[in-house]
């Protein structure tokens, strides 16, 4: 938790007593001043950077009710039952609800018992709905999952824009928006569709220091893929697949090696789908292979890794989906497994868009991922520059800057394909400048006249694919870059002034080398580099000792037990992080364990001596109870 400047102690009684922190993560405690004071503010800030504290602590201090506006009925129940577990009076109103329950929220609401009611945006776009609202007093609105009011967001939904509504019926109601993934074009789309009135601006760096980045080619995919699930034994996890087929064959193949893991994606029953959702939520299930279909509605914190065994079709889904693992501020491991039949596959999806500018823009989003994954630059470098934010680099925790791949002088190779670019006037794409240094004569070719040109066939003791990724690497490193076109399609390849340096041999230049069977152990090339994955040198990322870890393995088994009886996933009971703070301090009394991050007095009042009764054992006996 960072510390803040300037705190009201009005807020921190709140946030400590009724949630267990001591301090805010940064920008937390600016937006909620901001929304208590009237003003409407757009929040952009990461997953795990806080978004439901941001309205769910203002929501018991404002006069009236808060209404959350949620796109999925999973996310709703999440966290409406983390809200609750932290003493807040909330609920939700949505289609899974039987009419005797929906009817005693209704009630509820009549009496003015909820501080917090979370709907979808189809509910709250009924006139009805809203008429009923008035009566309630609404005295704020929260839109999560913000991007989705813009067409420019990934995760598009048309019913978000009668949202815009909400201002005249409501004038009165300040308006708060929120998302983890927002670049600057949609964050302007969302501040205009919502009709915010000179919002209080909030944009955190999209950085996760806790997630360690690493790209391989495929190599033997199934083999990859259990690799790396034993390397992480016994700790939940994503597996992302392009296709429904992908996931179910494997699912298959990590049953078969005695791994605990089910397929989930849009051809399964409703029933089965939930089953699979829950028992994750719950610890129940280790590993869920899935479409992209699954992960926006999960609020499950302790998610330690997520593999993508297909190469993902945006930055933008790519870094959502990545961001499932490490909620709780803890270590975790992202490995991307990619190759040509990928590009093909998703190539083939894009030939067959009927609108010329979705295709432009899916052009677009390809070629962001392909400098992603055969990049050299620091891999979070690459993916914040998508969401127009800037990192320096050398950050301890990916593939490119732990020193785990090889890198080749292309120095000379480079200036081949830069000096092709410039002899044909630096307006054509990578693969008729492939075409040149390759001396394939194309029909393109000769009739420009380009095979008369002193680079036809400088390149042609390597392959068409070698020159494929070196150009793509020149671009991911800045050497080069591309035209800007009327049409929405990217326009051919031109040198930067780095790009013209190298050219003249100002500049050198080194392409990756990937050992596609080489191990993907996590924390290897951190160790080798003296570094923490994640740069998360903190105590609660340090190793545990055995007895430490035995403590732990006791305090988990604890943890389930309650969940299961109260009818919540484990991680509402206490984070990973939290029981990881128990087991550094060993409280044995209850101002001790009102000290650990993430206990408040309502968690202290429901969990607190059975907690300290296991820590006590343990400590006299070595044991669980």
């Amino acid at each position: 938790m960072a510390s803040t400047s300037n705190t009201n102690p009005a807020l921190t009684e709140v946030l400590t007593h009724s949630f267990g922190f001591s301090t805010f993560k940064p920008n937390q405690q600016h937006i909620i001043e901001s929304w208590l004071s009237g003003r409407d503010v757009f929040a952009a800030l990461p997953t795990g950077g806080g978004k439901s504290l941001c309205y769910q602590l203002p929501a018991l201090i404002r006069e009236g009710l808060t209404v959350v506006v949620s796109p999925l009925i999973a996310l709703m129940k999440d966290q409406v039952d983390a809200a609750r577990e932290n003493g807040i009076p909330a609920s939700y109103l949505n289609s899974s609800q039987d009419a005797d329950t929906a009817r005693t929220v209704w009630r509820e609401l009549a009496a003015g018992k909820l501080k917090l009611l979370y709907v979808s945006p189809e509910r709250l776009s009924g006139d009805e709905f809203r008429s009923a609202l008035v009566e309630f007093g609404v005295g704020a609105f929260a839109i999560d999952e913000a991007h989705c009011v813009s067409e420019w967001g990934h995760e598009f939904r048309p019913e978000y824009r009668s949202l815009s509504a909400l201002r005249e019926i409501f004038p009165e109601a300040p308006v708060a928006a929120f998302t983890a993934t927002a670049t600057r074009s949609v964050q302007d789309d969302i501040v205009t569709q919502l009709r915010l009135r000179e919002p209080v601006v909030v944009r955190a760096s999209f950085n996760r220091p806790e997630i360690t980045y690493r790209v391989r080619r495929k190599h033997r995919l199934a083999t990859q893929i259990l690799s790396f699930v034993r390397e992480h034994e016994g700790e939940p996890g994503i597996i992302y697949r392009s296709t429904r087929k992908a996931t179910e064959e494997t699912a298959e193949t990590l049953r078969t090696h005695g791994i605990d893991a089910q397929s989930y994606h849009a051809g399964l029953e409703d029933a089965v789908r939930a089953d699979v959702q829950e028992r994750f939520v719950r610890d129940d299930l280790q590993i869920v292979v899935a479409t992209i279909a699954f992960g926006m509605g999960i609020d499950k914190s302790n998610v330690r890794w997520i593999l993508h065994g297909d190469m993902p079709k945006s930055l933008e889904g790519y870094y959502q989906e990545t961001g499932r693992a490490g909620r709780d501020g803890e270590p975790a491991d992202a490995l991307l497994l990619w190759g040509p039949q990928d590009i093909a596959i998703i190539r083939r999806h894009i030939e067959n868009m009927r609108v010329d500018e979705e295709r432009g823009a899916a052009e677009a989003r390809l070629r962001e991922v392909l400098r992603y994954v055969e990049g050299r630059v620091c891999r979070r470098t690459a993916l914040l520059a998508h969401f127009d934010e800037e990192f320096p680099g050398s950050c301890s925790a990916c593939d490119v800057c732990l020193d785990e791949l090889s890198f080749t002088d292309a120095t000379v190779p480079a200036q081949k394909l830069l000096s092709a670019a410039v002899r044909t006037g630096e307006v054509f794409g990578t693969h008729h400048l492939v075409d040149i240094v390759t001396g394939t004569a194309t029909d393109k070719v000769l009739e420009r006249g380009h095979e008369q040109l002193p680079t036809f066939g400088v390149g042609n003791d390597m392959d068409r694919r070698y020159w494929i990724a070196l150009a793509r690497d020149l671009e991911s490193a800045g050497f080069l870059t591309r035209r800007q076109t009327d049409s929405g399609f990217p326009g051919g390849l031109m040198l930067s002034s780095r790009g013209r340096l190298l050219l003249r041999g100002r500049e050198t230049f080194a392409s990756i080398h990937q050992d596609p069977s080489a191990s993907v152990t996590a924390g290897t090339g951190a160790a080798k580099a003296g570094r923490t994955p994640g740069t998360r040198n903190t105590p609660d990322a340090s190793a545990l000792r055995s007895d430490q870890k035995e403590l732990l393995r006791c305090l988990k088994g604890l943890r389930k037990t309650l969940a299961r009886q109260r009818g919540v996933p484990p991680y509402m009971v206490f984070s990973d992080k939290t029981l990881r703070v128990m087991v550094k301090n060993r409280p044995t009394d209850s101002q001790a364990l009102l000290r650990c991050h993430g206990v408040g007095d309502r968690k202290l009042e429901a969990y607190g001596e059975d907690f300290l009764r296991v820590i006590r054992t343990y400590l006299a006996t070595g044991e669980c109870e």
